[in-house]
């Protein structure tokens, strides 16, 4: 008999039927069950359901002559079974168990088969269920999407029209802090070389950035000549400060806009996914991770605040700019003293610059020959420690070897015991010139840092000598004959 079938995912467990107590006349049994067929499934080609195929092996059972259970006894001596029944018949079950053990399992056969069928019509209810809620569920986040692509498009208008706009005016106030900056720069000579010559010292580094007399005498000098340009600084640090406001919007402008156009890609795409897709994978568990941090209405607020603030900027800007227009037409000055004192403190500090670099290159020099002085004894402590490594590992292979001496042989000999001598004493060596090497290195780090201190404090001076001797010095060989009036620039 063959069956053929798939192996149930499910089981309805019921509970099994009691045994029929009044059994059918033997001939009825044997007709019900004669021609029966067994069971086909109406769909075994489900593509989850593996295809299952059992084949019950035929038996043929015989008896063997009673002889070939006594091997080695002749058929006279074997002791013949003696029956206690009559006529000498073994009887285990009578034919109305045997006809009733049929019957319980047509029966459960029957039950079985019908909760399968059950089964069967139950999936494939869910399955089209599923298929038509995935689809409903599917077509209503794209069509969500859909709106939200849409969404971020308008805003993006927005945003590149209000962008554009602020774009056009900082270029206009960085034109009027250009003409603000060559009205200054315009300015007769002594201010000029005194406003360059605190510029070129703040190029000075480390601790040469001192307030020294030079600093002083040059302070001195601005604050004559500042006084007739206070308006014009006063202007042209209203204009960088509101530059630097419309930098501040235009970048936010700008980082809205390329966060609107990264959503609007990542949207899109994900709006444009389909099940046939390429580059579809299965995430576990990214639907539990809420990295959201915000909602619509703050997500349409955040942009339109940032072109509402854009716009405000541009109004305070287009007016800055008209006062800024009207204040450099009337602007006039005069200047100008003090030049011979500050010539003066510059001569006395480059002296004084120029005898402290001469110090330290001597010292650079001397730090240099003890650091290779060092290096040297530290190569010479590193070659040490290789050549007393390539000892203990004779010895200590010398002590491996020996220890597999067979038997009585395993002799705590004199060699035995000058080896373990040996290792102890070349691990004491070694760590001595572990140590010793390490004190040398880190001796080596103090110098090196050392050096490193004298190289950068020579360049320092080298610096400061070549601020103020050459390019200090150099604009001020000669002395301004005549005074400027500032006008319209």
């Amino acid at each position: 008999m063959e069956l053929h079938g798939y192996p149930l995912k499910a089981k309805y467990c019921y509970p099994k039927p009691p045994p029929t107590k009044i059994l059918p006349a033997t001939s009825t049994v044997a007709s019900s069950y004669k021609n029966r067929v067994p069971y086909q499934p109406e769909s075994i080609n489900l593509p989850w359901m593996p295809n299952a195929y059992y084949k019950a092996a035929a038996l043929n059972p015989t008896l063997a002559p009673l002889s070939e259970s006594f091997p080695g006894l002749p058929p006279t001596e074997i002791i013949p079974f003696v029956s206690e029944r009559p006529n000498g018949v073994f009887t285990r079950h009578t034919l109305d168990d045997w006809h009733r053990s049929n019957m319980t399992n047509y029966k459960e056969s029957e039950t079985t088969r019908h909760n399968a069928e059950r089964l069967r019509a139950d999936l494939n209810r869910t399955i089209k269920d599923v298929y038509q809620q995935a689809k409903r569920t599917q077509g209503e986040s794209t069509k969500n999407l859909g709106e939200r692509v849409n969404d971020i498009e308008y805003w993006k208008s927005e945003l590149c029209l209000e962008l554009d706009a602020m774009i056009k005016e900082t270029n206009s106030l960085t034109d009027m802090q250009k003409r603000l900056e060559r009205a200054l720069a315009d300015t007769e000579g002594p201010f000029q070389v005194a406003h360059k010559c605190l510029l070129n010292r703040e190029k000075r580094m480390g601790i040469d950035l001192v307030h020294d007399d030079v600093e002083k005498q040059l302070i001195t000098e601005i604050k004559v000549i500042r006084s007739c340009r206070e308006r014009l600084q006063q202007c042209l640090n209203t204009v960088n400060a509101q530059l630097m406001c419309n930098k501040e919007a235009r970048q936010e402008l700008e980082k809205d806009l390329a966060d609107k156009q990264m959503g609007h890609h990542i949207d899109n795409k994900c709006y444009q996914l389909k099940n046939t897709s390429r580059g579809i994978h299965y995430y576990k568990g990214v639907e539990r991770i809420d990295a959201t941090v915000s909602v619509p209405e703050t997500w349409a607020r955040f942009t339109d605040n940032n072109i509402f603030r854009s716009q405000s900027q541009r109004a305070t800007s287009a007016k800055l700019r008209a006062s800024t227009e009207s204040m450099l037409m009337g602007t006039a000055d005069e200047m100008w003293r003090q030049f011979s004192k500050v010539n003066d403190a510059f001569t006395s500090r480059i002296t004084e610059t120029a005898n402290a670099k001469s110090k330290i290159q001597t010292h650079l020099a001397k730090t240099r020959q003890e650091i290779f002085q060092i290096e040297t004894k530290i190569q010479v402590i590193q070659k040490t420690i290789k050549d007393k490594e390539v000892q203990l590992k004779v010895a200590q292979t010398r002590l491996d070897e020996r220890t597999r001496r067979p038997n009585v042989e395993l002799c705590r000999d004199a060699a035995q015991l000058r080896l373990v001598h040996e290792v102890n004493e070349i691990n004491e060596t070694l760590r001595n010139l572990h140590q010793c090497l390490r004190a040398s290195e880190d001796m080596l780090q103090m110098l090196v840092r050392s050096k490193a201190v004298l190289e950068h404090d020579l360049v320092i001076k080298n610096n400061s000598l070549f601020i103020d001797q050459e390019r200090c010095m150099g604009m001020r060989k000669t002395y301004p004959s005549t005074v400027q009036i500032l006008g319209y620039v």
